[in-house]
């Protein structure tokens, strides 16, 4: 007698968000991203349908980073102090499929950007490359309540993924994504039930529950990771039992994460860039859709990895 393998159904699905706007759909870029879309856990290919792979964005920040390593200058090199240039090289030397921009001088501690300013650097950004964007605030809420506005605004059309909301901090940046059209980052700091509470509130303004992704606040290895993946995982498990209210992709930061370690700071450049891939290869594990990184061997790397797990 033949032997079966034991599968399960599921009846919930994580909703498919779209980043990016192509000219047909009113936008400017040469194609889109689609994250989400599952209803298995993943990489259960025979339970259920897995439509979109796990996709890598390149972190751009609007500033030269003060506080990155050695080797992440090495890797890009005099193009970390023009931002402009530092995005077309990730789209054109290594082939970004996606950007995430970082506002950084924006914040009161940095340059103290004004809005227009950022505005205007976001539609320079849309121009010189044709890829989607995740635009991100400096991180500072009284800031990005008069930041993000505007960089929406001039985004407009282009369906971007914009951040992030919090909890206590959602409602301008809901009423202006709601307007221009684009996607929004729901952030909590490793709490399912603030994640929850968190979809609800932005649910309740009248914005899509299928136009939010979840920041889950992650950590890299030896940092929390364990503890971050436990709650993503607790998440897509309601999501696929049939809570809507947690089943948005994720969205999870791990270059900024994995080289805050101090083991990633080592002599050996190596251990950097191994210590962001194994972060990453962790948290695809865990469901995350979307992975923002910083060193383009990572990059490389973890790409790979996801087109051989993808091979069904």
């Amino acid at each position: 007698m033949a032997l079966q393998l034991a599968t399960e159904k599921w009846s919930g699905e994580i909703s498919e968000v779209i980043i990016g706007a192509t000219k047909d759909e009113g936008g400017s870029r040469k194609s889109v991203v689609r994250i989400g879309g599952e209803n298995t856990l993943p990489f259960l290919f025979n339970e259920g349908k897995i439509p979109n792979p796990v996709c890598v964005a390149f972190e751009v920040w609007d500033t030269a980073p003060s506080d990155w390593p050695e080797c992440l200058w090495r890797a890009f090199g005099k193009s970390l102090n023009d931002s402009l240039s530092w995005a077309k090289k990730c789209v054109e030397e290594y082939k970004a499929k996606i950007l995430c921009v970082r506002l950084q001088s924006a914040h009161p501690d940095f340059a103290d950007t004004p809005p227009e300013a950022c505005a205007k650097f976001i539609a320079g950004l849309l121009n010189a490359v044709d890829v989607p964007l995740v635009i991100i605030g400096c991180g500072d809420d009284a800031k990005d309540n008069l930041v993000l506005p505007a960089v929406s605004e001039a985004a407009k059309g282009e369906r971007c993924l914009i951040g992030s909301a919090v909890q206590d901090n959602y409602k301008t940046l809901v009423a202006a994504l709601s307007a221009d059209g684009h996607n929004i980052i729901a952030e909590s700091p490793i709490d399912i039930n603030i994640a929850k509470q968190l979809n609800i509130l932005i649910s309740d303004t009248g914005f899509a529950l299928s136009r939010i992704v979840i920041n889950p606040t992650i950590g890299a290895l030896g940092y929390g990771l364990e503890y971050a993946y436990s709650i993503m995982e607790r998440a897509r498990l309601a999501a696929l039992s049939g809570d809507k209210t947690v089943a948005s992709p994720f969205i999870c930061f791990v270059g900024q994460e994995a080289w805050k370690a101090k083991e990633a700071k080592s002599e050996d450049e190596r251990q950097g860039i191994i210590w962001e891939m194994l972060s990453a290869a962790a948290l695809i594990q865990a469901g995350a859709g979307l992975l923002v990184m910083r060193h383009p061997v990572a990059v490389e790397k973890v790409n790979k990895y996801i087109e051989r797990l993808f091979q069904r």
